[in-house]
């Protein structure tokens, strides 16, 4: 149905966004850590921080229920179509062991997750959100 080069630039644009939900709740944390610090109100957002826990929520959940995540699900169904070899791996194991040679069994990643989703967790206590900018008095 589709040329194998379209189906390839699909997975790849999958990967990106793949990437950006990645550095989205990796980075996240930590604007919101260094803007606590340094008193960024934006950080303290409340539809940014739900949006930042629930992502990671979501990953952890689908680590400790073993289920693939969507985007890497579709990232191997468009690479198979368009003839590329697929991993088995989750995206991030794939990644850091491509990346560091790491051949960790899926359970370190598990613990991962669920070790960053106590750390978004306690962000929250830290840098509380709020659900909008207090009032400045001039």
């Amino acid at each position: 149905m589709f040329s194998s080069t379209l189906l390839r630039w699909l997975a790849n644009a999958v990967l990106i966004v793949h990437i950006g939900f990645i550095l989205f709740v990796v980075v996240g944390l930590l604007l919101v850590v260094v803007g606590g610090i340094r008193k960024w109100d934006w950080v303290r957002n409340l539809w940014f921080r739900l949006l930042h826990v629930s992502a990671i929520a979501v990953v952890a959940a689908e680590s400790w229920l073993g289920v693939t995540c969507p985007l890497t699900k579709l990232e191997n169904q468009l690479r198979q179509s368009a003839g590329q070899i697929v991993s088995s791996d989750d995206f991030i194991a794939f990644w850091v062991r491509r990346l560091f040679f790491f051949q960790f069994p899926p359970w370190v990643f598990t613990i991962c997750y669920s070790c960053f989703f106590a750390l978004v967790l306690g962000s929250w206590l830290l840098v509380s959100p709020r659900s909008r900018s207090p009032e400045r008095t001039e």
